[in-house]
Parts: C-alpha cells; structure tokens; sequence
C-alpha cells in the first residue's frame, strides 16, 4: 500500500514538472511570437534597416545569417564527419584518445562568448581579415564540431556490427565498408544532428559579435563578384546576422520603433530556429524510413 502511494506521488510530482517546463516554453514562445507576430510581412523581411527613421526591416540581416549558415555547415559537416568516422572506426582505445575524447567534451562545454574572443583573436586579429563572414563561420565552425562529431560517432555506432562484419567477409575493404554500408545505414541520425547544428548556427549572437562584426555594408543584391565590398556573396565583408542586430537594436536602436523591429526579428529568429529543430526530426524519419523501407 505504501509503496503504491509512493508510485502516486512520484508520478503526480513527475507529471507536474513536465507540465511546468512545457507550459513555461509554449508561454515563452506564444509571447515573443504574440509581441512580434504584427511586423511579419514582406517588406519587413526584404527591406534594409533604418538607423534613424521608422519602418526598416532585416533583409540584410536574415541573408546574413542564412549565408553564414551555409558558409558554416560547408566547413563544419566534412571535418565533423571525417572526425566522428575516425573516433567510431579508426581510433585505437589509448590514453590520446581518450584524451581526444575529452577535449571535444570541454570544448563542447565552451561558453559561445569565449569561442568569439578566440575568433577575435585568430579569425579577425592575426589573420588581419577584420571583421568577417569568413571568420564568423570558422567560429561557428569550432563551436559546433564537438556536437557533429558526437552525432556522427554516435550514429556510426548504433549501426549492427552484423552489417559491418557480412561487408568485410565478402572481401570488402574497411573504407569501402564505411562509405557503402555504415554510412548510408547512419545517414539519418547525422543528418538529424546537422540539422540541429544549423538552428544553433542561425539562433548564435555571441561569438559573432566579436568575428563577423555588428554592421553591413549596403548590398547590392545585382552584384555576385565574391570580391566587391558590396556583393551579398562577398564572405570578406563584414555581416550583421539577425542574432545580433537583435541584440544591437535592443541596446543601441535610436528608430522610435526600435521595439518593434526587435519583436518582429525575434519571432522571425525564433520562427526559423523551430523550422530547423522540426525539419530534424521529420527528415531523420524520414530519411530513416526511404532507406529501411518502414512504413507507417
């Protein structure tokens, strides 16, 4: 009798902890979605801010962020991958990879601000680049090669050995087996974790700060020359991401609706960061069901 109350209590306690997370988070959302919602439209989200006057929008800003995001992940996913297929198949079990699996864990652990102050010094400093789209991804890049390579290990493990074993008994090699039979067989969950990946790319503030800088030149969305100051395509210009023109509109705005242009980036950011978590989850299933033939 006791022990069956205890199961009561502990289930009520359980339950009512999950209710409060989630209602904490649906009521987060719903407020900054509710506080934003009234600025979302079209030109709201293609025209160039205004650093005195109402009515500027985040073009610029939601372009920079989606092209640093691809700059990012094309630099990221090769190194992520190569390294978590070495940690899952190559690494022997010694004290240097234990080592290396330790200095994942702490840089994984890095808060974003101290990543920017690396960036600043490397990526801006020492290469001389200055302030940087270039130097924004390579600091996305260190921030986010722990997580993909903690998926790719993860998800290369998870695949039965049976598979890998029938492979080699027909005389395949070793990198052939990797290529043709465990990747394919773990291509959802890496895909799931690159998907994640992304919405902490596009969601980052921090370590941009201090590598792709808080201000943008006017694009000239007509001019694809990767060295003209003013082309969109340019990765050695300067790149205020939508993160941070949040955070400097907040701090610095001087347009009488400062406030509203920060809701209406907020719920676009948070907007797109949700876009990418359930784009995860979906396409990993997806993914997952195309290449085991599940079905519903």
């Amino acid at each position: 009798m006791k022990a069956r109350l205890m199961d009561r209590a502990a289930t009520v306690v359980l339950t009512l902890i999950a209710v409060l997370i989630i209602g904490t988070l649906v009521g987060l959302l719903g407020f900054i979605l509710s506080q934003g919602w009234h600025k979302l439209n079209l030109d709201f989200l293609t025209s160039a801010p205004d650093i005195v006057n109402a009515g500027g929008g985040i073009g610029p800003q939601l372009f920079n962020s989606l092209y640093l995001l691809v700059l990012t992940m094309l630099i990221a996913l090769p190194l992520g991958i190569g390294a978590g297929i070495y940690m899952a198949e190559y690494a022997p079990d010694n004290k240097i990879t234990q080592f290396i699996r330790m200095s994942i864990e702490v840089l994984s652990s890095l808060p974003s601000i101290v990543v920017g102050l690396f960036g600043l010094l490397v990526f801006v400093n020492m290469t001389g680049w200055g302030y940087t789209l270039f130097g924004g991804a390579l600091a996305l890049t260190v921030f986010n090669l722990p997580l993909l390579v903690r998926v790719t290990e993860d998800a290369l493990r998870n695949v039965p050995r049976s598979q890998k074993e029938a492979s080699l008994a027909l005389g395949i090699t070793k990198w052939r087996t990797i290529v043709s039979v465990i990747l394919p067989a773990a291509l959802p969950g890496i895909l799931t974790g690159a998907i994640l990946a992304s919405g902490r790319v596009f969601g980052e503030a921090a370590a941009l700060l201090f590598t792709a800088g808080m201000s943008s030149p006017n694009l000239d969305f007509t001019d694809f020359s990767m060295n003209s100051t003013t082309s969109p395509l340019n990765p050695f210009r300067p790149a205020e991401t939508l993160a941070v023109h949040i955070w400097k509109v907040n701090s610095e705005g001087l347009t009488p609706d400062a406030r509203d242009v920060a809701d209406g980036a907020a719920a676009v950011l948070i907007i797109a960061v949700l876009l990418f978590n359930l784009s995860a989850r979906w396409f990993g299933n997806w993914v997952y069901k195309k290449m085991t033939s599940g079905s519903n």
